[in-house]
């Protein structure tokens, strides 16, 4: 008997404008969540668990009043903690899409007048519904189920998705295993889900929106006694099968069991007959799955085996020339190909590059490949050529007006970036762009090279910031508020000519517990060479619950 899994995501539309502020504020959520110029900043060695909100200079007054500490009060804490709802336009009022599990316990849901919501909630974070954002989503979460779970993956509404585990339970270690495995996944993207398996779509479907596990397993044969229990509106029938049913006292499937077949469909109609059937297995249900389509490729077969470099490159300009012609013909431009070369002997040699921006230069695909080719060990011969464009996009628009009207143009700049990344690696070329935070280390992330930094703060950062603070040792400062006199960094003592400070930072306490004491004291210094350094103090040496005062090295300023 086949298996079947509803994979029920609750929260969707909240969890992912949630999971879009984490990505924003450089919250590193998981190895497959994040972009590769997202930070990796190790944050536990630098005092409190690190990064700086490019915030105001408080003079040395208010960095000592209570107001200081209300600066955690800030618009980027309340966003993040706010109850969050989605709103659209019913009619001519506007009404709650959907609403985070917060506001739901504070009695918003799907239909509230924004009105009655914002009255009971001065500070709902409220966002506009994006119904075709999520639908995309749940989209690629079904091809992303169809490539790595099963290959039956099919959407279940706009909130969830069906699963055939028939045959591939046995991959995974079992079923309560892969569900598991399933669920760790989606929270590890920041989305909560919950998991139901049962013989039939239908049965799945109800369990796993009204069950109470977050993996819960219907025996094979059980699904009667499953879902009897179970509200009727858990078997997908719409108001005007459930308002006539309330009125009759009907408010659990077990209640319209026992009922003969033909007064049911004369009160209620065929649909809450059809229903009951496809839940209980009786009556099948249609399936269609979503079938990952081949990413464009382009293969040659050789008569001969090849092996010097020339005879390799010119194969491959005819490879990249036929890629082309398949992507014009979708309207696509390569983000990301994979050359892969198969040699006599049955081994496979793989060659991968990627742009940064979509495109369809024949010439510069070409010139990234050939400066890779050297890498390739053809063994006693190629006997054929496979390009794979493992990622593409469609093709943006190009701004020619400054060309037609006879203007110089800027010139364009991803042809470099792409040879730097293929020389050097793409992870060595990016550009830093600010986070609102309050501790240095989280308020910086990297960003792709061509995208624009944005949120710098006004007032002097150093131009080296280090990952890591760096202890100083040896410092003389006069306490509560002196700057250092003198430091030993790295073996070598400086004597501060110039300093400039402090700049008081708190702890951004509604992030970690152990923050919410922990202060640091900044200062800009200038030694009797010149170099310019930014150290802090941890602690106001007043209160000991705030630091330890001990003194780092943040960063250099040149």
């Amino acid at each position: 008997m086949p298996r079947v899994a509803s994979l029920y995501l609750p929260n969707l539309a909240t969890d992912r404008l949630r999971r879009i502020d984490r990505v924003k504020s450089g919250t590193r959520l998981d190895r497959d969540a994040v972009n590769p110029f997202s930070p990796v900043l190790p944050f536990e060695e630098s005092g409190f668990a690190s990064g700086w909100n490019p915030g105001a200079r408080w003079a040395r007054e208010e960095e000592k009043s209570p107001s200081f500490r209300a600066y955690g009060w800030s618009a980027n804490r309340q966003r993040a903690t706010a109850p969050l709802v989605t709103i659209h336009r019913v009619g001519q009022r506007m009404e709650i899409a959907a609403a985070c599990p917060t506001a739901r316990e504070l009695g918003l849901h799907a239909g509230t007048p924004l009105t009655k919501a914002r009255i009971l909630i001065p500070d709902l974070d409220i966002r506009d519904a994006e119904p075709e954002v999520d639908a995309a989503f749940l989209t690629r979460l079904a091809l992303f189920a169809a490539r790595r779970w099963t290959p039956r993956a099919a959407l279940s509404g706009p909130d969830g998705l069906w699963l055939d585990l028939s045959g591939v339970t046995h991959l995974f270690g079992g079923e309560r295993r892969m569900g598991e495995r399933i669920v760790a996944f989606c929270a590890r993207l920041g989305f909560t889900t919950r998991i139901a398996v049962a013989d039939s779509y239908g049965a799945a479907h109800a369990l796993a929106r009204h069950g109470d596990e977050t993996v819960l397993l219907c025996p094979s044969g059980k699904a009667t006694q499953a879902i009897a229990p179970l509200p009727l509106a858990a078997l997908r029938v719409g108001e005007d099968v459930l308002a006539p049913a309330r009125r009759l006292g009907i408010e659990r499937i077990g209640d319209i069991m026992e009922m003969p077949a033909a007064p049911l469909v004369r009160r209620f109609g065929q649909g809450l007959l059809t229903r009951l059937h496809q839940a209980l297995g009786c009556a099948a249900e249609a399936f269609e799955p979503i079938v990952p389509a081949d990413p464009p490729q382009a293969t040659l077969r050789l008569v001969e085996p090849i092996a010097t470099a020339e005879a390799i490159e010119q194969v491959l300009a005819d490879l990249v020339a036929a890629l082309i012609r398949t992507l014009e013909e979708e309207g696509l431009a390569a983000r990301a190909l994979t050359l892969v070369c198969l040699r006599v002997d049955g081994a496979e040699q793989r060659l991968s590059i990627g742009t940064a921006r979509a495109t369809r230069d024949a010439a510069h695909l070409t010139r990234l490949f050939a400066m890779k080719i050297e890498t390739i060990e053809p063994g006693f011969g190629i006997e054929a050529m496979r390009l794979v464009a493992i990622r593409c996009e469609p093709l943006g628009p190009v701004s020619i007006a400054n060309i037609l009207a006879g203007d110089k143009h800027a010139p364009d700049l991803v042809p470099l970036i792409d040879r730097l990344a293929g020389r050097l690696g793409a992870r060595r070329l990016f550009r830093m762009s600010a986070v609102e935070s309050d501790v240095p280390e989280r308020s910086v992330r990297r960003l792709s090279p061509l995208d624009t930094p944005e949120n710098w703060p006004r007032w002097p950062r150093p131009v080296r910031f280090f990952q890591r603070a760096e202890p100083v040792d040896n410092v003389i400062a006069l306490l509560p508020d002196g700057p250092p006199r003198r430091f030993t960094w790295r073996g070598r003592t400086h004597v501060v000519r110039r300093a400039d400070g402090p700049e008081r930072i708190y702890g951004e306490w509604w992030r970690r517990t152990a923050e919410a004491e922990a202060v640091r004291d900044y200062f800009q210094v200038e030694d009797e060479e010149g170099a310019r350094f930014w150290l802090y103090r941890r602690g106001d040496a007043v209160d000991g619950r705030t630091g330890d005062l001990s003194w780092w090295v943040q960063g250099a300023f040149g």
